[in-house]
């Protein structure tokens, strides 16, 4: 596989990521178990956003002292930006999900944080070994990409039918297999994963939501990791600008749950996004759309869903509140 980047950001891009996770871990471990605020979240946001932007800017002087080619670090660092913003819209899909898993088992906001934290490090590690496996079946055979763009296209129209309806987690098949397997208790017993109960030792609810929150990252890995694809094939581009959008989603949960139902049109632009991703892999060999478009269109159809899902929100909520006849 064959990758811009030089030795050293590579060995860069490791160290910042431990180095952040560790960071986010010894904050969590001092705050301890309580409820994410707001303003929080928004600040946390802010610095993950900052710091995927500063690494794209070094990125883009790497690929200038190593190419001299200003025209090379541009065209990179905006496959960067895009794939980081991708990568990001995704990810709100999957935090509603999360919410939604959040809500069924009454997880107190207190104990969110740490299931999250889980979820991030066993989504980076997945998402590191799925993309280097699917970087190499890149390189090794042209046509998966068209494999690649079916897939998304077809997730896309999946996504915009059932945009809208609540899904069932009763019927959530990673679900009913855990309850066969384990026995569960009935209530949390803090942060912890396993309790005793009448001498047994049995697993809690929030041993269920880590292993749901998994599963779903499993998902939707398979859904985001062939989109970053159709904007570059490139290892390092692929990987990090997926990192770093995971790395920002703890706090972005937080910041999106407060105002969720502002966004219930949200999955209808993601749904557009997928369709056109997959439609551009598909194409790839035909019309060569370029980057910049591609970033155009994803902000437009983002920009688009969220201005209008706000313009008609307040109109659903005064129709759902009106007395029934």
């Amino acid at each position: 596989m064959n990758t811009i980047a030089p030795d050293w950001l590579w060995a860069f891009f490791i160290a910042s990521v431990l180095l952040a996770l560790f960071v986010d871990f010894v904050v969590l471990r001092k705050q301890g178990a309580h409820a994410v605020s707001v303003k929080e979240a928004l600040n946390w946001s802010l610095v993950w956003v900052g710091l995927s932007l500063a690494f794209n800017a070094l990125f883009w002087w790497a690929v200038k002292d190593a190419t001299g080619d200003v025209a090379q670090a541009n065209a990179r660092s905006m496959e960067f930006l895009t794939g980081y913003l991708i990568e990001k819209s995704l990810a709100v899909d999957n935090i509603f999900v999360f919410l939604m898993i959040f809500t069924y088992f009454s997880v107190p906001p207190a104990y969110q944080k740490r299931v999250l934290m889980i979820g991030i490090i066993g989504a980076i590690v997945l998402r590191t070994v799925m993309i280097l496996v699917g970087g190499w079946l890149v390189s090794e055979f042209h046509w998966v990409l068209y494999v690649f763009g079916a897939f998304l296209l077809m997730t896309g129209v999946k996504m915009w039918f059932a945009s809208g309806k609540e899904p069932d987690l009763e019927d959530n098949p990673a679900l009913k297999l855990l309850r066969r397997m384990m026995p569960v208790s009935d209530r949390f017993d803090g942060e912890r994963f396993f309790t005793v109960q009448r001498g047994k030792r049995i697993a809690t609810p929030l041993l269920m939501v880590v292993a749901l929150v998994g599963f779903t990252d499993v998902i939707f890995a398979v859904d985001s990791i062939p989109a970053i694809f159709a904007i570059t094939t490139d290892p390092f581009i692929v990987l990090s600008s997926n990192i770093f959008a995971i790395l920002g989603l703890r706090a972005m949960f937080f910041l999106l749950a407060a105002v969720a139902a502002k966004f219930h049109l949200l999955s209808y632009g993601l749904a557009v996004i997928l369709a056109f991703i997959g439609t551009k892999m598909l194409l790839i060999d035909v019309v060569k759309i370029p980057v910049l478009v591609s970033l155009g269109v994803v902000v437009a159809v983002l920009a688009i869903t969220m201005v209008w899902s706000v313009r008609t929100a307040p109109k659903l909520r005064a129709h759902e509140s009106s007395p029934q006849r």
